[in-house]
């Protein structure tokens, strides 16, 4: 995808999530998140946005510190101001990375092109992820989410995040799981073992093989279908659901 697609997707997706907080109580549970209320996510995803604009905003070489990070997120918002507060660092974000030079030099923390299209794929995914918390809290479905955005968001974690070595995602005896996007073109063959996971751009055999549309996909791999698959069709062994489950998060 395009950054620009990345930008106008940040842009829609934390729109959606400040209005779906908007008509939702703070208190409310999150059931795909199951340790937040729903302050807690809105509070999460405003600091991560604010986070992220002060490294492109200020060309940082480095992650921030522990003072920095304080500095940068300022005082917690009371119940009454926390979705003004996530619409202005979210504006500021999409404004921030929408004016970065296209050679934007500053740290990013998972291979990418550029620095400028990393910082603007990941905010535009970790917010989409977020604004699916957020419909789970106010117990509605949401708007579908556009199946090339989504495959590109099951693309990062399977390449971008999973396969780095500090992955959890492993097992002691080597199985394979087939990932197919019933809308579009995404296939991923994976190799869970022992290792790191091994992510193959390609179709094959499969201990499971998990079929869908590219959001329910998205959904899932990202464990947001807590207890089920949605609309993803689950053939084969059922206990790597289970390991995917307990090992595939991303702190």
């Amino acid at each position: 995808m395009e950054i620009t697609a990345h930008l106008d997707a940040l842009r829609r997706e934390g729109t959606l999530l400040a209005d779906a907080a908007a008509r939702t109580d703070p208190a409310a549970p999150v059931p795909t998140c199951p340790e937040w209320r729903l302050r807690d996510l809105v509070l999460h995803t405003g600091r991560v946005h604010r986070w992220a604009t002060a490294i492109v905003r200020d060309r940082l070489p480095a992650p921030l510190d522990a003072e920095r990070h304080q500095a940068v997120w300022g005082e917690q918002p009371e119940d009454a101001e926390l979705v003004a507060w996530f619409r202005t660092g979210h504006a500021a974000l999409v404004d921030t990375l929408a004016a970065a030079p296209a050679d934007l030099d500053c740290w990013t923390f998972i291979p990418a092109p550029s620095p400028l299209g990393f910082w603007t794929r990941r905010q535009a995914h970790e917010t989409a992820v977020h604004r699916a918390d957020a419909d789970a809290a106010a117990g509605v479905e949401g708007p579908h989410t556009d199946p090339e955005f989504a495959q590109d968001g099951i693309d990062e974690l399977l390449a971008g995040f999973l396969s780095l070595g500090r992955s959890r995602v492993r097992s002691e005896r080597t199985r394979t799981v087939q990932v197919s996007a019933s809308d579009g073109p995404g296939r991923w063959l994976l190799t869970i073992g022992p290792e790191p996971l091994v992510v193959e751009r390609a179709e094959g055999p499969a201990d499971l093989t998990l079929t869908g549309p590219a959001r329910d996909l998205y959904l899932l791999l990202w464990n947001r279908l807590p207890g089920g698959t949605g609309r993803v069709a689950a053939v084969g062994d059922a206990s790597l659901l289970d390991l995917w489950r307990a090992t595939a998060a991303i702190g």
